[in-house]
């Protein structure tokens, strides 16, 4: 009885706090699991409520109601319009859905902080709420105890009218059914749209409601949304009832669990999230349907093989024998070696189709001729960035450095999204692993520049090995939401783990480093970009070299035709981890080359936002284009950097309009422009991110084309 009374008030806190991400979840839930839409912009619907809500509010009845009803419409009006966002990505999957929205979470954030300022607002409720009443013999706010009382009659009322009324039918027929929705006479489209504009009177209504518990403020939006996405997580998109006991559980460990277990609190939602998430995929994956993972006979020096035969059976110049190499060179072959050998025909054979108009055909009859023109690009860019110490100023200079280092995040990301076929919101965390590696080490007297980059691989690539196998059996949206956990999680610890990371003020005044032995330490911008381009170069030579050997293709081939492959016997999990460790290697030496650039390391340096970046340039750039990621890289820090610095305080407007005009005008990225739709056959450069489905199941996409 001490215990409960002692924690009491934390108790009933954490009731009422559950009680409101169950408010917002619940619309999140609604958005996600019935209209279909990963809707990163939902806190943001939640700072129009709270900031509508405390601009009217006013300590009477009157000024609560107006500011509920004015604050649920302007976020249910803003759904409606989410609809009409995301209504031409319907057929792009999940991913560009989740670009979209969290660009219109920085540009609302942007507008709102425009309209209302940059301070937190007062909430003022009306005078019999804001008043304490005796709860087993403590004092407890009133209006608390009013929340959880009208959040306990909305879950119930949600039930009853999704479960029986005609609304909550069609709802979920638009869900599990929308052909035989149409048959009935309903339009789909119109019940989507009401969906999303349900959701957004949800998160408004709960964001005026809310207010005076978590005030609008800077960072309230992507607080609630992250404490929201667990909620949907761990409740489910299936059951009201359980998205409320996920809430009330979150809302405990976020009060309670502070009290109890505070050197835990901040791990544990992220963690539960991730090994719910986790489970999910395991146990969705029927054990029959792996097929052996046992040691392959030596699928490599097969594959190897087999393209060495084609080669030799394909007489140079001769028109017409590209079909009878095909066929003399697959004969015998197994369907996933077929798959993985076509996912890199164009690598191997001749330029990709549209491609050959934009080079001079003299060029062609050189001796190497294909080669020329896919290095060409490389060369190209090659030369642009040795020239850009002669042509930019200092400040620009560091940029580009930055620009470098987010470069081989992004890229990593190209070969988890693109090729693996594994989209990523954690790549942040070896990227994290690397930077702050870096920086202990040169704090410890380890300045070699060589001897950084090798050691924080080294330390990011056993990272990746670690959580490697929580990531590689989930597919599509999973994936996204595991790696973001995954990437929370090590935030939490970095700001958790003082001694080593330095808390939320990071780590500055370390020693610079040295580019070789015996060398000074690098202080001049000029010096510090030289360093990370030589290193850039280096790793994304390297990183070519394996994406298109045959090892590269197998894993195309993986993400083209996996059930064939493992059907074959590839041991497909194997190839998927190999790729994950090697992406976290990469990730690492980026983490490290960011921290000898900037000289500091900050949580903000590798946190959410900067994932959210990484992933932008990748579609920037084409999925599946090595280049394009180090050009998107590029946009982005000049964008967020160099063109807001004439625009003070607008960065994230300026982020969010390229996060939107990406996604619409770049469905395929600037590699996509570069083919010229493909020679028109209609097949995307993107590699669309496979949904949800069992690690056995024919992926969605058959195209496993490699970009420089």
């Amino acid at each position: 009885m001490d215990l409960l009374d002692a924690h009491l008030i934390p108790a009933v806190d954490g009731v009422a706090f559950g009680l409101l991400l169950f408010v917002v979840a619940a619309g999140l839930s609604l958005a996600f699991g019935t209209a279909g839409v990963l809707n990163l912009s939902h806190g943001t619907l939640y700072a129009i409520g709270a900031y509508t809500g405390a601009e009217l509010s006013d300590g009477t009845w009157g000024g609560l109601a107006l500011g509920l009803v004015a604050g649920t419409a302007a976020a249910c009006v803003a759904g409606a319009g989410l609809s009409a966002a995301t209504a031409p990505l319907a057929r792009r999957g999940h991913l560009a859905q989740a670009l979209l929205t969290f660009g219109l979470a920085l540009i609302g954030g942007d507008l709102l902080i425009q309209l209302f300022g940059a301070d937190e607002l007062p909430v003022r409720v009306p005078e019999a709420l804001d008043s304490s009443v005796m709860l087993l013999g403590h004092r407890y706010p009133a209006y608390r105890l009013c929340f959880i009382v009208m959040a306990v009659l909305l879950a119930a009322f949600g039930t009853w009218v999704l479960t029986r009324t005609r609304m909550g039918a069609a709802v979920r027929a638009a869900a599990d059914d929308p052909q035989m929705l149409a048959a009935t006479g309903h339009n789909p489209r119109a019940v989507h749209t009401g969906v999303l504009a349900a959701a957004g009177a949800l998160a408004g209504a709960a964001g005026v409601l809310g207010a005076p518990i978590i005030g609008p403020g800077p960072g309230t939006s992507e607080n609630v949304l992250m404490l929201s996405l667990v909620v949907v997580v761990l409740g489910g998109l299936r059951s009201l009832w359980a998205t409320f006991f996920a809430a009330v559980a979150v809302g405990e460990v976020q009060t309670l669990g502070v009290s109890l277990v505070p050197d835990l609190a901040p791990y544990l939602l992220f963690a539960a999230m991730a090994a719910v998430l986790v489970l999910r995929s395991r146990f969705a994956e029927p054990a029959a349907a792996h097929g052996p993972e046992g040691p392959a006979p030596d699928p490599v020096a097969r594959l190897r093989g087999h393209l060495a035969g084609r080669l030799r059976r394909r007489p140079r110049g001769t028109p017409g024998t590209a079909e009878a190499a095909e066929a003399s060179g697959t004969a015998g072959t197994s369907g996933a070696d077929r798959a993985a050998e076509a996912a890199g025909a164009d690598r191997a054979g001749a330029a990709p189709r549209g491609y050959g108009n934009r080079v001079p055909r003299w060029i062609g009859r050189l001796p190497g001729g294909t080669a020329w023109r896919q290095a060409a690009p490389l060369l190209v860019l090659l030369v642009v960035l040795i020239s850009l110490p002669a042509l930019l100023d200092a400040y620009s200079i560091s940029l580009a450095g930055s620009a470098l280092a987010l470069g081989l995040l992004a890229v990593s990301v190209t070969i988890l999204t693109g090729y693996a076929g594994l989209p990523t919101l954690g790549q942040t965390a070896p990227f994290a692993v690397g930077a702050y590696a870096t920086a202990n080490l040169a704090d410890a007297g380890w300045t070699v520049g060589p001897v950084q980059i090798v050691l924080s691989a080294l330390a990011a690539a056993v990272f990746s090995a670690v959580v490697g196998p929580a990531v590689i059996r989930a597919r599509g949206t999973t994936v996204l939401m595991i790696t973001l956990a995954i990437g929370e999680l090590t935030g939490a610890v970095v700001n958790q783990l003082k001694s080593v990371t330095g808390g939320a003020d990071g780590l500055v005044g370390f020693p610079a480093t040295r580019a070789l032995w015996g060398g000074e330490g690098m202080l001049e911008e000029s010096e510090l970009y030289n360093y990370a381009l030589v290193v850039a170069v280096v790793a994304v030579s390297v990183t070519l070299l394996v994406l298109r050997s045959p090892a590269g293709k197998l894993l195309t081939g993986t993400r083209g035709a996996e059930a064939r492959m493992r059907a074959s016997g590839h041991p497909v999990g194997r190839y998927l981890l190999v790729a994950h460790i090697c992406a976290g290697a990469l990730a690492g030496v980026g983490g490290s080359l960011m921290v000898t650039v900037q000289q500091y390391l900050s949580p903000a340096d590798v946190g959410f936002e900067i994932a959210a970046f990484a992933l932008l340039a990748v579609v920037i750039g084409g999925t599946t284009s090595v280049i394009g990621a180090l050009l998107g890289a590029g946009l982005i820090v000049a964008t967020r950097d160099w063109v807001a610095g004439s625009w003070p305080g607008h960065g994230p407007l300026l982020l969010g309009v390229l996060f939107v005009a990406t996604v619409y005008v770049l469905p395929r990225g600037l590699a996509g422009l570069r083919r010229g739709n493909d020679g028109g056959n209609g097949r995307s450069s993107e590699a669309p991110v496979p949904e949800d489905r069992p690690p056995s199941a024919p992926a969605p996409n058959p195209a496993g084309k490699v970009s420089p």
